[in-house]
């Protein structure tokens, strides 16, 4: 299938057009009839030879709907720019070519109508001039009459060579349909429409949109139900009786767990030089206010109204309601980190994302659509997690300069490090560091008698047992050498004369964590099963490395 959404002034001629191209009325309200003037989206199809079914979003012309005009055809990628040659050219096609020229539609087909009512070649020779310094520069043009017929086959076929050279989207993308009409019908419940630009929607699903999360119980496309439909397609979904009241003209419904919603966008600018403090977005279906920033000339981060699923390369409208000025938005960053950067430097290649975020998730690069392969030279990967090149640079420095001070654990050197996970500590961790026992150690060689010391007593420890200092003096291990065996990763030393196994610390952690918090250190010593003699100076341990709070009645829990 493909969708076609008229633009042009009001009275031009649009519904007429789709009337003769379809032999179905696009106006569906009694004050349309009434009043001879569109005013909601309307929705027709026909077949083209060639191309097959063909539906039609009617979209209203007068200026009071542009908000209308602009939730019709934002979804949609080919139009039909409809002037009359009786009419000069008129401040509402203006308006909607300037948004056609924002979304970067570039494929659509220019229509003088009336033809039967004034010489066309004036108004097609001014409707040319403007066209053709927009995206749609380029586009045929037909002269028809809808009063008439004269013309309409010669569109009909135009329409057919355009509509073929479009490319065909990815039916196995993932879903995001914005709805633009909701209904409710009787026997079945409520029922949304939209143009659905690419994937596929079955019967059965279940989509998420605005916080919420609804099943498709029924599917329709052009009048007939379907069990499956594939975009591009106008299609109607039936989500029965309980679909929660905020779905509705401006909802997103997405293929759940594949987008991000966020409320702050960075984007590049194209339009007038000033930008408005609070212009309104319009994206897919949607219109909601917004805070603009400046960040660099042409490129603005934007706090939206409400969280939306938006992707990188996104096409969007801001306009300023008060002047009627139109900038042309494509999205940069759809969830951007709180602290601005050069996002004006963004080129649109992996190395430009890795280097502008530092250490992301690769999960949250595929839901924004960001680019992600090939992977840059040098980049890290642990896990989820990618680490760009000069940051894991910066970061092996500071691991050494850490590490250099004695032994550390990866969860502790995450913490030190500013980084969200220990595992991506254990993918930096490269020559001359290693890791021993669950703990990054340095380079440093020992003696071998210090070894070997360090080697019995560690065969003798088990739990959170301690040797006694009689013990430690018949192996020759002072206090000099219990600190070189701590910075090496051999033994953990928590006080003076007092050494437990390697990752002790870490183990008592996960221990107290079963406790009910906050805990004495009675408790603390039962549960570790271990001496008084051991536990104080392991929980004030812990303390130091910030594992654990202590509270003013010395009462202790996890941080």
């Amino acid at each position: 299938m493909h969708v076609v959404a008229t633009a042009g002034h009001v009275d031009h001629g649009k519904s007429r057009l789709v009337r003769a191209l379809t032999g179905q009325d696009p106006d569906r309200l009694a004050e349309e009839k009434r009043r001879g003037l569109t005013i909601e989206l309307g929705y027709c199809w026909t077949t083209l030879p060639g191309v097959g079914d063909v539906a039609f979003v009617d979209v209203p012309g007068h200026e009071r709907f542009v908000t209308t005009m602009l939730a019709g055809v934002g979804p949609v990628p080919v139009a039909m720019l409809v002037v009359a040659a009786d009419d000069p050219w008129m401040p509402q096609a203006a308006e909607h070519l300037a948004a056609l020229d924002a979304l970067d539609v570039t494929h659509g087909v220019l229509v003088v109508t009336r033809a039967d009512l004034a010489d066309p070649a004036p108004a097609l020779a001014r409707a040319r001039a403007e066209v053709d310094t927009t995206s749609l520069h380029g586009i045929p043009a037909v002269v028809v009459s809808g009063h008439t017929g004269a013309g309409l086959d010669e569109l009909r076929s135009t329409l057919a060579g355009v509509l073929s050279s479009v490319p065909a989207p990815d039916p196995a993308a993932d879903v995001r349909l914005w709805v633009d009409r909701r209904f409710h019908v009787r026997g079945a419940g409520t029922v949304v429409t939209g143009t659905l630009p690419a994937g596929t929607v079955s019967v059965g699903d279940v989509l998420a949109g605005d916080g919420a999360e609804v099943r498709v119980r029924g599917l329709e496309s052009l009048g007939t139900p379907r069990p499956s439909v594939a975009g591009v397609a106008r299609v109607a979904l039936d989500l029965g009786g309980r679909a929660p009241d905020a779905v509705g003209r401006g909802t997103a419904l997405a293929t759940l767990g594949a987008f991000e919603p966020s409320a702050v966008v960075d984007v590049r600018l194209s339009g007038p030089e000033r930008l408005p403090a609070h212009p309104v977005l319009h994206v897919g279906s949607a219109h909601l206010g917004s805070r603009a920033h400046v960040l660099a000339p042409g490129v603005a981060r934007l706090r939206l109204e409400r969280p939306l699923p938006l992707r990188y390369g996104d096409r969007a409208v801001l306009r300023d309601p008060g002047s009627r000025r139109i900038w042309g938005v494509r999205v940069l960053d759809p969830a951007p980190p709180r602290r601005r950067r050069d996002i004006a430097s963004h080129d649109g290649t992996p190395e430009a994302e890795l280097r502008l975020r530092g250490v992301v998730r690769r999960s949250l690069l595929t839901r924004i659509g960001a680019p992600v392969e090939p992977l840059p030279a040098g980049a890290v990967v642990a896990g989820d997690w990618l680490v760009d090149a000069a940051r894991a640079a910066d970061l092996r420095r500071c691991l050494v300069s850490l590490v250099a001070a004695g032994p550390a654990a990866p969860a502790g050197a995450a913490r030190a490090l500013g980084l969200p996970d220990p595992v991506i500590v254990d993918a930096l961790v490269v020559e001359p560091l290693r890791i021993e026992e669950g703990r990054i150690v340095g380079p440093g060689e020992l003696p071998a008698a210090l070894v070997a010391a360090a080697e019995t007593l560690r065969g003798e420890l088990s739990g959170f047992a301690a040797p006694e200092a009689g013990r430690l003096d018949e192996l020759g291990l002072d206090a000099a050498a219990l600190a070189r065996l701590h910075r090496s990763g051999h033994l953990l030393r928590v006080d003076d004369r007092v050494v437990l196994l390697p990752g002790a610390d870490e183990r008592a952690v996960e221990v107290l964590a079963t406790l009910p918090q906050p805990f004495t250190t009675s408790a603390a010593r039962q549960a570790l099963g271990t001496s008084r003699r051991v536990a104080l100076p392991l929980l004030a341990h812990l303390d130091r490395s910030g594992r654990t709070v202590r509270l003013p009645d010395d009462r202790r829990r996890l941080r």
